[in-house]
């Protein structure tokens, strides 16, 4: 499998064939397998790898696949429709819509296994022996197995209010933005510093939550994190598995480099198997992946002796003893490039020991490997980022640093949430620009330093807003609202509270939303008093609600609405 063409699909071989979805067909298994292919694979090779991986060869046979084939493309989604494979010339078709669609650049199949009848004849062709199977030197690690969830011990932390005075916060209607602070910002979770964490300790960090693969996520006290494999998000996913374009982690021309580990020599000469003396990196974190990405292709482990800001020193962890590996790295200022000034290697020790992890393949390593994937889809589940680490680099690292590594390319890619707090009032702006009418009203609590409030920054407190298609339409329907509140998770937490309308036909509309901190009288009255002021005018209204004490309390105030 050392074709430039080669490629990884994605192999279902338990669930359902899902029709009549947004994207058409879908596979229901949340556990494939990954298997590597080139053009030259011929049917039989695929089902013997398939066979290999899932332990079962002489037990099952593959009766055939579904090929999940994409048909159309039409503003960025792709439309599947489900195609039987059985052949050599059936498979073709697949490698043929892998170049015809390169949007999707990992293919999805469902095998078929059915038990092995030994009078069946020619009917156990898939039982041959696997030792010459093309892809029998994979590692067991990227098998599918069963992933343990982590459940940290820490509480979840609040809504960013919770820090500060709930009762001096003052805002007004967004659009007289002169009263507001510059930054909004949060509070960190306890425990948490902001600091990079170190390699050696990445384990021991416990993060707010770790979700699973069901699409749920589990925190200290109950599910946190509700959404599909992303904690950037709140909504729930249907299952699904996204389209990962593995081929834009890897260096054209160069099998098995990923972008961010492969080095260049003074002729400009990429992805070499050992360190030259004069390969250049483009900074300090490229230079790092690729000792660490080398260490672990060699499966050794190497000791760091200097590190700062302009020299990075390693040795091997057996030198001394037989081995004489040692890396030295610096800046060249003028140049403003990391240098390889001294080299002794190869290694010359062997592995001490067999192990399915590698201590160099920590969350920043797997997180420059999985930023194409996560960058394409988000809500890619753990499972199958860990697969695609495991199948990349030969070890399985834990579930809670494939977790970690996607926080960090999520944050890399859409920013942190201290930075998606302080775009609030960006988004007001612009959202009462290109909507006029729109009602937005930005609640902020101050920020103490040394006893004296910091007018620069500010504590987000409360958010209530609506749009006028939904002013409009609220005099057209019935005159009753339903409200409720639901959870948000993630580092700070908060209820989303939302107000939702019935037309004549009792279809539902959404009329009015908020972030608070959450559900309690103050919150409610905030709420319901915007509701009424800005939307909901009419008299006699009726609510509908689950009666929550902080509803009731609203409602029996004299400005609750």
């Amino acid at each position: 499998m050392a074709s430039e063409e080669s490629f990884v699909v994605l192999v279902h071989h338990r669930g359902s064939i899902k029709r009549k979805t947004r994207s058409g067909v879908k596979f229901t298994d949340k556990d494939p397998l990954c298997i590597i292919v080139n053009p030259t694979t011929s049917y039989d090779d695929l089902i013997r790898s398939v066979l290999m991986k899932l332990g079962l060869e002489g037990a099952k046979r593959v009766k055939k696949f579904f090929y999940r084939i994409p048909v159309t493309i039409l503003h960025d989604t792709v439309k599947y429709d489900c195609f039987t494979i059985g052949s050599d010339e059936d498979l073709q078709v697949m490698f043929l819509c892998r170049r015809q669609f390169p949007e999707v650049r990992t293919p999805e199949l469902l095998a078929k296994l059915i038990d092995v009848v030994s009078s069946s004849g020619g009917s156990n062709r898939n039982t041959t022996n696997v030792a010459t199977a093309a892809g029998s030197s994979s590692r067991a690690a990227v098998a599918s197995s069963s992933v343990p969830v982590y459940e940290p011990a820490v509480q979840l932390v609040a809504s960013p209010s919770f820090a500060v005075d709930l009762n001096d916060g003052v805002g007004d209607e967004v659009g007289s933005f002169d009263i507001l602070p510059n930054a909004l910002k949060g509070v960190p979770p306890v425990g948490v510093g902001d600091g990079v964490l170190g390699d050696a300790d990445e384990d021991d960090v416990k993060p707010d939550t770790i979700e699973d693969d069901s699409g749920d996520e589990v925190g200290a006290t109950g599910p946190a994190l509700a959404g599909g494999g992303s904690s950037s998000s709140t909504q729930q996913y249907p299952p699904h598995f996204s389209s990962l374009d593995l081929d834009a982690m890897r260096h054209e021309g160069v099998l098995g480099h990923a972008v961010g580990f492969g080095a260049r020599d003074a002729e400009g000469t990429a992805g070499l198997t050992e360190f030259q003396i004069g390969q250049q990196f483009q900074d300090k974190d490229e230079a790092l992946l690729s000792v660490k990405s080398y260490s672990i292709r060699r499966g050794v482990q190497y000791k760091v002796l200097e590190s700062d800001h302009r020299r990075y020193v390693g040795k091997c962890s057996e030198f001394g003893n037989g081995c004489t590996w040692l890396i030295r790295l610096s800046l060249r200022k003028r140049k403003g490039l990391w240098e390889v000034k001294r080299y002794n290697g190869p290694h010359t020790c062997l592995a001490t020991s067999i192990s399915s992890d590698h201590r160099s393949l920590d969350y920043h390593v797997i997180s420059a490997f999985i930023m194409p994937m996560v960058r394409a889809d988000a809500s890619v589940s753990i499972k199958v980022l860990l697969n695609a680490t495991a199948a990349h680099f030969g070890f399985r690292p834990t579930y809670r640093r494939v977790w970690m590594a996607k926080q960090k390319a999520i944050a890399l890619i859409y920013g942190d949430w201290d930075e998606s707090y302080n775009d609030i009032p960006r988004w007001v702006l612009g959202v009462q620009l290109t909507m006029p009418g729109s009602v937005a009203v930005l609640r902020t609590s101050p920020v103490l330093v040394g006893g004296q409030v910091d007018e620069s920054q500010a504590y987000f407190h409360r958010l209530f807003w609506t749009f006028p298609p939904c002013i409009e339409a609220f005099r057209h329907c019935k005159p009753l609202v339903s409200i409720d509140g639901t959870h948000l998770y993630g580092k700070y937490g908060g209820t989303l509270l939302i107000a939702i309308a019935h037309d004549g036909n009792s279809n539902i509309l959404p009329v009015a939303f908020a972030l608070v901190e959450g559900e309690n009288a103050e919150s409610w009255t905030f709420f319901l008093s915007h509701l009424r002021e800005h939307v909901t005018p009419q008299p006699g209204l009726l609510v509908i609600s689950d009666r929550h004490n902080g509803i009731k309390a609203a409602l029996e105030a004299p400005d609750g609405g």
